[in-house]
């Protein structure tokens, strides 16, 4: 039996003997389309090559591409588990032409596959085409020897697929799988096709069209083709099964379920298996490609699929976190196919385990606040929207969470009810999504890049170089000529200057030409080209003109010692905390550094001392920082450092620097820092001259965050906590190196002072105050009651006063009242002989009100609160006193 693995390499290997380009999956957050949340197709990573806004050195391709549906208008999450063919995480099979071949080439290669290399029998298959699609049908007829009854044509959209409500378009054709009479369904088009007698396998998409505002069509020059085969689907069917989860692939993770949780794998907990299987593909990958769980966007996504897991975890009985565990058996079954998932293992195990855990204390309080509340209702009557909010909003269970819940007690949600009651969180996390990818814009550098290839950067060899001025685009379109004053993008040939990437932000400096001179404050990248982002401060620039740009040099030597400085950050902090400290973004700016990293907790005093010493250890040791081009195999065999989720070309710089004996890094066996990096560097560590951290913070969810200084601001700073030092030296009159025992004293003798005080106020107060009202005063029910105003002390000093009088041995409830800076604290206390019959905070709160005020609480021997005033203190003395007395 062939297994997915086997699947999947024989479907590259046969069209990379078909003559196409075998293509990395491309991450699952999308890079070139702001309208997705995640990369939900193979065509995803091609979309500017079918618009025609970008091309590459091939014109065939084919792909295994991850892909995730759960969040938006692709979101298959609510039916995941409980049927044979939905999941969150799927790969897609494709094949791709750029204008190179068609339908005539396109159906023979999928009917080939099919039937030669997977052995599936012709008269098993069927085929669905666009109805006016004569061609497609004609070329079925003749390849595959289908009758009319076999090629089934479709009048709808299930068969014309369109990019949007212009652009590229075109008819598909669907391959189908008959699994037989014994298995209720009927052909596509039919009223039975929702059945599952035949499965779809294989869609191809004929980009055939350009499709208008005004409804025309027309034939496009360069025609295309976009495919999709399921692997998981097509390996169900080769494998002799009916149901995606029963492949060996998804076997496996089902049975390391089943392992951790001491459940049968085809038992009473079957669904929960198959849930837990397929989230832990889409959340491990999601880990891997750079998505970490949070409140809003991706990781709100992220962080609902890994909840519903654990849930179903959690109703198969497990008490301890277990999705960590699982993710040895994910690896092993598809970490060669997708080596990302070796490298962030030690990411996703920690991610897991921590999310779980946090998720497990507040499990627990909400399945049995929706018992209760389901306890409440009448038979089949839909759980309040309210309700399902407060699981949301205080113990963080999505909607879809409680629905899956309610789904195995045949109840559903008023989900009108909780729309209206998240809609301002609804709105806000709205706001804060704008999409992934190049900018709106990006169409005009597209076609710069097009026109005149992209920008060659010269920067990490000079900060000076000449360059022909290629366009200058104002407003978002191509001008001629830009004039002083004038904001504009200018476009060159080849520049010194880096453009905002990888945390290190873009450069600023001069671009001058024979007839005039513009100020760059800021530089981008889109589409491979270099965008200076300029004002014309002297006469005119021109296209086409040939410039000199200048780097501000000082502002880069900078930005590179920061830059430098973060990736020995980035290594010393593994060693100190561990392999599953990995970036999760970073700032190289020229007055300091920002690095956040994967972590769960704040690093102690110790830890970021010993950081600290590590890195400038390596900056005195002064050894060159080196950088070579490879392939990024190559790099990541060597042992390189890669950021989780970012997309690398053919080639890869890898910048190594410190050496570290018997390290068992890099090539010879003792590179301290070894990083996939596209930055700027300095040229010897010493050149970052010092590295002091300002402290350690939380930047999100499992994401710690690190700012520090270099070089001459390092220097700054720590010149400017050193005059501080001495100043307070000076005042107290010792050195520096006795101030913190000085400090210490002092603090002890405020310390003692401030009881003194305290003791003298009380002894005052104990002697002051209203006469009549000074000794406790006997009841007729064998108890006793004191109340007084009390002159000159605070409200914290009233319950030690109380404690005082509490000592002199008899039962009874003690009143007093204190005004201190116009506040007025009002404080009762009962002895201990007669907590039982009389409680303080009913002796307070009768006060309180007799005082005009409210409120007041505390213990059954003692209560505190404010009043408004003591004038009618002799009324609230009289009030507490009743309250004594009916005791």
């Amino acid at each position: 039996m062939a297994s997915l693995n086997d699947i999947r390499s024989t479907f590259l290997d046969f069209f990379a003997r078909n003559g196409h380009r075998i293509v990395e999956s491309s991450p699952l957050v999308p890079r070139n389309d702001p309208t997705l949340m995640f990369t939900n197709s193979g065509m995803v990573q091609f979309k500017n090559l079918f618009t025609g806004v970008e091309t590459r050195d091939y014109t065939r391709a084919t792909t295994a591409q991850k892909c995730v549906r759960a969040g938006g208008k692709h979101n298959d999450l609510d039916n995941v588990g409980y049927t044979a063919r939905h999941h969150t995480f799927f790969e897609m099979l494709g094949n791709f032409s750029f204008g190179d071949y068609f339908k005539e080439t396109a159906i023979p290669l999928a009917w080939e596959l099919l039937t030669k290399d997977f052995g599936i029998p012709k008269d098993r298959l069927l085929v669905t085409v666009y109805h006016t699609d004569d061609e497609a049908a004609d070329i079925w007829k003749k390849v595959g020897g289908f009758s009319d009854d076999r090629i089934i044509r479709i009048p709808t959209n299930d068969n014309f697929w369109m990019m949007g409500p212009t652009g590229p378009c075109g008819p598909c054709t669907e391959i189908f799988f008959d699994h037989g009479d014994h298995i209720w369904g009927g052909p596509p088009g039919s009223a039975e096709e929702d059945g599952d007698r035949y499965i779809e396998i294989w869609n191809n998409v004929f980009m055939q069209f350009e499709q208008f505002e005004d409804g025309s069509r027309r034939e496009l020059e360069a025609k295309s083709i976009d495919t999709g085969m399921g692997l998981e689907r097509i390996g169900a069917l080769l494998q002799g099964k009916h149901d995606n989860y029963d492949t060996d692939l998804m076997r496996s993770l089902i049975e390391a379920s089943a392992h951790v949780t001491s459940q049968d794998p085809d038992g009473p907990g079957k669904t929960h298996h198959r849930v837990i299987a397929d989230h832990l593909r889409s959340t491990s990958f999601l880990i891997a490609d750079g998505v970490m769980p949070s409140n809003e966007g991706r990781g709100y996504v992220l962080r609902r699929i890994m909840r519903r897991a654990m849930r179903h975890a959690h109703m198969l009985g497990a008490k301890d976190p277990v999705m960590h565990r699982l993710v040895p058996a994910l690896v092993r079954q598809m970490g060669a196919a997708y080596p990302e998932l070796t490298r962030a293992q030690a990411l996703i195990e920690e991610t897991l385990k921590l999310e779980e855990t946090r998720f497990k204390q507040t499990l627990d309080r909400g399945l049995k606040l929706l018992d209760e509340e389901l306890g409440g209702l009448s038979e089949g009557a839909e759980l309040p929207g309210q309700t399902a909010f407060k699981l949301y909003d205080t113990y963080g269970f999505p909607l879809d969470l409680t629905q899956d819940a309610l789904r195995e007690k045949g109840r559903a949600v008023d989900v009108a009810g909780f729309d209206a009651a998240m809609e301002e969180q609804r709105a806000k996390a709205r706001a804060s999504w704008a999409g992934s990818g190049e900018a709106k814009d990006a169409a005009i550098w597209f076609e710069l890049a097009e026109r005149h290839g992209a920008t060659e950067f010269l920067g990490y060899d000079t900060e000076i170089a000449e360059g022909q001025i290629l366009a200058l685009v104002r407003d978002g379109a191509e001008a001629g000529e830009a004039a002083a004053g004038t904001a504009v993008q200018v476009v060159v040939n080849q520049t010194p200057f880096y453009a905002e990437s990888g945390g290190q932000v873009g450069d600023t400096g001069f671009i001058r030409t024979d007839t005039g001179l513009a100020e760059v404050t800021d530089t981008k990248k889109s589409a491979g080209v270099f965008i200076h982002v300029a004002t014309v401060r002297e006469g005119s620039i021109l296209r086409g003109q040939p410039a000199k740009l200048e780097v501000s040099h000082s502002r880069r030597r900078a930005i590179r010692a920061n830059h430098s400085a973060t990736h020995l950050l980035h290594e010393a902090l593994r060693r100190a905390l561990g392999d599953h400290v990995a970036q999760r973004g970073s700032l190289n700016a020229p007055d300091r550094l920002r690095f956040d990293f994967s972590h769960s907790k704040a690093l102690s005093a110790a830890e970021l001392a010993q950081v600290e010493a590590e890195v400038n250890a390596f900056i005195r040791q002064n050894g060159s920082v080196e950088t070579r081009i490879m392939t990024p195999d190559d790099a990541r065999a060597l042992g390189a450092q890669a950021l989780f989720g970012e997309k690398y070309g053919d080639e890869v710089r890898v910048v190594s620097m410190g050496s570290l004996p018997g390290s068992g890094k890099g090539a010879d066996g003792n590179t301290f820092s070894l990083e996939l990096c596209g930055g700027t560097h300095v040229s010897r560590l010493g050149e970052i001259g010092l590295c002091v951290i300002l402290g350690d913070s939380a930047s999100s969810a499992g994401i710690r965050r690190i700012e520090a200084l270099t070089g001459e601001g390092a220097l700054a700073h720590l010149n400017d906590q050193m005059r501080k030092l001495a100043d307070v030296a000076a005042v107290l009159k010792v050195t520096p190196a006795e101030l913190a025992d000085r400090a210490r004293a002092l603090l002890d003798e405020r310390k003692r002072l401030e009881n003194e005080v305290a003791q003298l106020r009380r002894e005052v107060a104990m002697g002051g105050g209203k006469a009549e009202t000074a000794g406790p005063e006997a009841l007729g029910n064998g108890l006793m009651f004191r109340a007084q105003v009390l002159n000159g002390v605070s409200g914290k000093d009233l319950p030690a006063i109380i404690d005082e009088m509490k000592a002199e041995g008899w039962d009874g409830a003690i009143l007093l009242a204190a005004e201190n800076d116009g506040k007025v604290a009002v404080a009762a206390g009962v002895t201990a002989g007669a907590v039982g019959r009389v409680s303080a905070v009913d002796v307070l709160r009768a006060a309180i009100a007799a005082l005009g005020g409210k409120g007041g609480g505390g213990r059954p021997d003692l209560a505190q609160g404010g009043a408004p005033g003591l004038d009618q203190f002799d009324a609230a003395r009289q009030a507490a006193l009743d309250v004594v007395k009916g005791a």
